[in-house]
């Protein structure tokens, strides 16, 4: 709840601190001594649009400081604490106008925003006034008062889940599509290609292999005889190798004799001959590899030639065309399975549809059983306040085109305000007086259900007196049970039920910047009143100008019929 307002130069306010306590406080006073200017200087602090105007004139600024004592689960703290804001402690917003227009604003000292200012301040403070366009006259709340009135945040959250499900859903549904075109539009030639390939069947180091073999088939006849006649040389007719292999044997008949001079010829002779046989096997194999079929030759230029050209239309080195295939292959399977999973994903996406319009259909339902509740609940409310000919109707569209988290019902509060007139939308039917008393019926109707911790009511008893003011009062007063309630009113009836009463009037002071007649300066001074006092104050409330006894004996007994 609010607990403390400071406020300096801010038009005719030189220095103003005002503490502030549960239940119902009313601020009361002559026509112009200030009331209005008390609450503009308040909505600055919670992030209302900013004027130079309102600098007290002379001065070069002003300011207002407002202190908040909120659970430590009430979501302006959220919102604070997601600004990276420090809420240990009281909540306490301050804003610095200039008179040249800027402003500041702080939120437990820390600069902060407008946009943040103003969105905890809505959090922790509603305004309801016959011209005000905020709060419960926002068409864009009804849907979230009516669940709150009608406790549906578990379908709610149901909805929401649901919701996040079908985002989730139709986001990969588009993004495989997506895919799945991309690779459509390759999809010819990736399958040409992997026919292509497939057929072909390239291997890694097959170009290198297949070159060498060309150019051994293409330089064998050219070498052949050479490998002939150092093959007969070394295993032929004409080979030293049966003449070494006996004078070998005829040595080693001679090793047992003279072993050491022997044995070195011996093994010399032994190294050579296995060097000639090494030798003649080698030349063998040459000779193998110089004989060619020249059909062969030309089927090796016909697969070499095949991997050259497959290198050049696919614009890789031909070592890599197998690497390629199994790309190919790879992409080929993956537009097959992607198709296969665009399927799966409609039917997911299809299955989640279902899901929400299932939790959708659930919570419509509890919306429209908490419409009829809702609706009998203020209906009751009105004619109390002097509109027993009107009615309120909490209106319900469905617009399945333009589903969210929230569900598919669109709600705005509806009233009429006399028998045989067209109902329509509250803000355009209601006048100022009846769209301040329609917003009173729902917030009694809606206490303790997702409020504000502090409601400002300001003169919503304008122009009614009697029974109607009392009733007001009486509302005022049931509903302050449940949240801190600040009322500016003109009505003595209203006055009466406050717990806590404060007085504002125009001083006139010697000297100063800002003056008034006779050159004095002109300021707003708010005192809160003690019992004595607040007798008198409704007292002149009642009466006027001229304050008397009757007036007085009828302030105490309204005193008194409010405390009984």
């Amino acid at each position: 709840m609010l607990v403390q307002l400071a406020i300096r130069d801010i038009v005719l306010i030189d220095k103003l601190e005002l503490t502030f306590s549960e239940g119902l406080t009313v601020l009361t006073g002559e026509t112009g001594a200030g009331k209005s200017i008390l609450l503009d200087a308040f909505a600055l602090a919670l992030g209302g649009r900013g004027d130079g105007g309102l600098v007290r004139q002379g001065e070069a600024q002003g300011g207002v400081t407002a202190v908040f004592d909120v659970a430590a689960d009430h979501p302006a703290r959220a919102v604070a604490s997601a600004a990276e804001i420090d809420t240990d402690g009281d909540l306490i917003l301050r804003r610095t106008q200039f008179a040249d227009g800027r402003t500041r604003a702080f939120v437990n000292d820390q600069p902060v925003g407008v946009q943040t200012m103003r969105a905890i301040g809505t959090a922790l403070v509603e305004i309801h006034g016959q011209h005000d366009d905020r709060a419960l006259a926002d068409p864009g709340t009804h849907r979230t008062i009516l669940d709150a009135f009608g406790g549906l945040q578990g379908p709610l959250a149901q909805v929401a889940a649901a919701s996040k499900r079908v985002r989730s859903a139709r986001t990969a549904l588009t993004e495989q599509r997506e895919r799945v075109e991309a690779a459509q539009k390759e999809a010819d030639f990736l399958r040409h290609a992997v026919e292509e390939l497939a057929n072909l069947d390239p291997q890694a180091g097959e170009e290198a292999t297949l070159a060498e073999r060309r150019t051994v088939m293409q330089q064998g006849e050219k070498v052949a005889r050479e490998l002939n006649e150092a093959l007969d040389l070394v295993g032929g007719s004409g080979s030293l190798v049966p003449h070494l292999s006996s004078a070998v044997r005829r040595l080693e008949r001679r090793s047992a004799t003279v072993p050491s001079l022997v044995d070195p010829s011996i093994a010399a002779l032994d190294a050579a001959l296995v060097a000639l046989d090494e030798a003649r096997a080698a030349l063998d194999a040459a000779v193998l590899a110089a004989e060619f079929d020249p059909r062969e030759l030309e089927r090796v230029e016909e697969r070499l030639f095949a991997l050259r050209a497959a290198s050049r239309k696919y614009a890789v080195p031909a070592d890599d065309l197998a690497d390629l295939r199994a790309r190919y292959d790879a992409d080929v399977a993956a537009l097959d399975a992607g198709e296969q999973a665009l399927a799966g994903l409609e039917a997911e996406l299809m299955a989640a549809e279902a899901a929400y319009a299932q939790a959708a259909k659930k919570l419509g339902d509890g919306r429209r059983k908490a419409a009829k509740a809702l609706d009998a609940a203020v209906q009751a409310e009105l004619p109390p306040l002097k509109l027993e000919g009107a009615r309120f109707i909490t209106q319900i569209t469905v617009d399945e085109a333009s589903r969210d988290a929230a569900g598919t019902e669109r709600v705005e509060f509806w009233a009429q305000t006399n028998p045989g007139t067209r109902a329509g939308p509250m803000m355009k039917v209601a006048s100022g007086g009846e769209l301040s008393r329609f917003m009173l019926a729902l917030k009694v109707v809606l206490a303790g259900k997702g409020s504000a911790p502090t409601l400002i009511f300001d003169e919503i008893d304008t122009g009614l007196g009697g029974a109607v003011a009392d009733a007001i009062g009486a509302r005022l007063g049931r509903l302050s049970e449940q949240v801190q309630v600040v009322a500016v009113t003109h009505a003595p009836q209203v006055a009466a039920r406050a717990s806590t009463h404060f007085r504002i009037a125009k001083d006139n002071v010697k000297g100063g910047k800002t003056t008034g007649k006779n050159g004095d300066r002109v300021t707003t001074r708010v005192v809160g009143l003690a019992a004595d006092a607040r007798r008198e104050e409704i007292a002149r409330m009642l009466a006027g100008a001229t304050v008397t006894d009757e007036a007085r004996a009828a302030a105490a007994r309204l005193l008194q019929g409010a405390d009984g």
